[in-house]
C-alpha cells in the first residue's frame, strides 16, 4: 500500500486539487489553496495517498471536543479519484485516522455521508462506523 501522507506545503496540498475538486465541484481553483491555508490555520488536516504522480485520494479532518461526543475526529471530506477506486486507499485514509485518534486519546471518529453515496456507506459499515443521527443544514 502507498503511505499516507500529510499535505502541508503550498505544492502538496496544490497536488490534491483534482480530488478535492472531484468532491467539491463547487471550489473555484483559484480561491482553493487560500481556503486550505485558512482551514489549516483554524485545524484543518490535509492527508492523501498518491499512486505513482497522481494524488489518488484524501482526507480532511479536525480534531474536535463536544458535550455530545467528548474529544474526536471529524472526518470533513473523503474522496479516491474514479481511476483509482477499489484499490483501498479511503479505506487506507479511514484506518490511519482511527489509529491516530486511538494515539491521541480520542473517543470516536466522526463523520457525515451525502444520502446517496452508497458505496461510501457500505465502506463506512465496513469499517464499523454505525449510523448515529440525521445531519440538517439551514443555508443563507
Amino acid at each position: 500500500m502507498h503511505p499516507v501522507k500529510f499535505a502541508q506545503s503550498e505544492k502538496e496540498i496544490n497536488a490534491c486539487w483534482d480530488v478535492v475538486h472531484t468532491l467539491r465541484p463547487h471550489l473555484e481553483k483559484k480561491d482553493y489553496l487560500q481556503q486550505v491555508k485558512d482551514m489549516q490555520q483554524e485545524g484543518y488536516h490535509m492527508l492523501y495517498i498518491a499512486d505513482n504522480d497522481t494524488v489518488a485520494a484524501f482526507a480532511g479532518y479536525r480534531n474536535l471536543y463536544s458535550l455530545f461526543a467528548g474529544r474526536f475526529i471529524y472526518v470533513d471530506d473523503l474522496c479516491t479519484l474514479p481511476a483509482f477506486r477499489g484499490k483501498g486507499y479511503a479505506g487506507a485514509l479511514l484506518d490511519y485516522i482511527h489509529a491516530l485518534a486511538r494515539e491521541t486519546g480520542k473517543t470516536s471518529v466522526i463523520l457525515d455521508s451525502g444520502f446517496t453515496l452508497h458505496d461510501a456507506h457500505r465502506l463506512y459499515l465496513n469499517k464499523g462506523f454505525r449510523l448515529a443521527a440525521h445531519h440538517f443544514s439551514l443555508k443563507f
